[in-house]
């Protein structure tokens, strides 16, 4: 069967495109006085920026791509065993699944009205709506950075959410998580979102929100 993309927003927001500073006491998280990322395509499909910002990443044959960071080093008192305390969780507005966020079907009557003597071609009289939400009660669309909303999920408001609507990259200055790509979505634009979190342990803490817009060509 004929694969269909959906392009979809969740209608909670894990990441925005705000930075979020959250003071506590102790020491600034980053080394130099400054908690920045930078994000970017690595490898397969590297892409080119336009002058709008879209970063245009072409088909190749391959059904991924991938995106990196690069982040500011954290001071001594947020590095234990040599591994910084810091993370990154990547979600985007792209699922797998259908054509439109409200997936609508054929109802056919239980009369069988067909549009020909043969009766091979029913007639819809009528149909019904789905929101993302409630294709999860049927089904577990799959976001282009690699996770699952669960079947039958009915958490969306929870504060779990967020650890389970999303994927991660922990304890590395250089995150990364590969995207899904196949050639149904040329044409298609996607956002990915980025949430940095500098000292994700107890104490002061920096947390920086970034959006990369995407063009599969």
């Amino acid at each position: 069967m004929k694969k269909i993309i959906l392009f979809a927003l969740l209608s909670i927001s894990l990441f925005s495109c705000t930075k979020q500073e959250e003071e506590e006491e102790g020491a600034y998280p980053c080394l130099d006085g400054n908690c920045e990322g930078y994000f970017y395509v690595s490898g397969p499909g590297q892409d080119s920026i336009d002058i709008n910002g879209y970063h245009h990443v072409k088909w190749i044959g391959l059904t991924y791509f991938t995106i990196r960071g690069e982040l500011s080093a954290l001071a001594p008192e947020y590095i234990v065993n040599e591994l910084p305390l810091i993370e990154v969780g990547f979600d985007s507005d792209y699922f797998v699944l259908f054509d439109t966020v409200r997936y609508r079907y054929p109802v056919y009557s239980f009369l069988g009205l067909y549009t020909d003597k043969r009766f091979k071609d029913p007639i819809p009289v009528g149909t019904r709506t789905y929101t993302m939400i409630g294709l999860s009660d049927y089904m577990s669309p799959t976001n282009i950075v690699g996770y699952q909303i669960p079947k039958k999920f009915t958490g969306w408001e929870k504060p779990y959410a967020r650890t389970i609507l999303a994927v991660y990259s922990k304890y590395t200055y250089q995150p990364g998580v590969n995207i899904f790509f196949d050639d149904e979505m040329v044409g298609d634009t996607a956002s990915i979102f980025m949430r940095a979190v500098f000292n994700n342990d107890f104490g002061r803490q920096v947390i920086k929100n970034y959006r990369m817009n995407v063009v599969f060509d």
